[in-house]
């Protein structure tokens, strides 16, 4: 059954950019805007054939996990619409990270500048105002940001591809990648929904 909850108005953040939906309720790419995952269907793939799902450094050391499961909660208020809920704990006495991964498909990008995506976190199970955004190319070679300014909101966040300066191939997009680690994450164990991932032209 479809989760029923509560949350806040939406409001948005904007890094380095300004930005708006510009995608259909079928998730079909509209004007400059490349809708990558909305999560609507409750399901996988993502909106372009991508697999996506959780990983951890070492899975044999019980002390850190994430998880993902898909919440009733739309970013953009849709009462049909699913995001993506995101636990995590790096709270071990190992070094720890982990996160959130999905396949871009080596996907052409040139035609776009700017990754957008909604996240807020969770008020009763505590949740981290930092984590790190990877895009990888065909090199695999991860290209990080620091994200920062989490709330228990809905916010928008757009960050121009030029932070990532380690992406050598924009023609052939690998992943998006969302990670907690023991360093970034405050507090060390908590919860984030992750919502309406796009590439748009700004």
């Amino acid at each position: 059954m479809k989760a029923k909850l509560m949350f806040g108005a939406l409001t948005s953040v904007i890094l380095f950019s300004t930005s708006t939906p510009l995608w259909s309720q079928e998730g079909q790419a509209t004007g400059s805007e490349l809708l990558l995952a909305d999560f609507n269907t409750g399901d996988k793939p993502n909106n372009i054939g991508g697999d996506f799902g959780t990983w951890d450094k070492d899975p044999n050391d019980e002390t850190q996990y994430s998880q993902m499961a898909f919440e009733g909660e739309d970013a953009l208020g849709d009462a049909a619409g699913y995001s993506v809920r995101l636990d995590y704990d790096v709270d071990s006495p190992n070094p720890a990270y982990n996160g959130f991964w999905m396949k871009l498909n080596n996907l052409d990008a040139t035609a776009y500048n700017t990754v957008n995506f909604y996240l807020r976190g969770d008020a009763q199970n505590g949740f981290t105002k930092r984590v790190k955004i990877e895009l990888k190319d065909s090199t695999k070679t991860p290209s990080p940001f620091i994200l920062a300014g989490l709330t228990d909101q809905w916010q928008k966040f757009s960050v121009p591809f030029e932070k990532f300066r380690r992406i050598k191939n924009w023609d052939a997009l690998t992943e998006f990648v969302v990670v907690f680690d023991d360093i970034n994450s405050n507090p060390k164990s908590g919860t984030v929904y992750l919502d309406g991932v796009t590439f748009s032209s700004e």
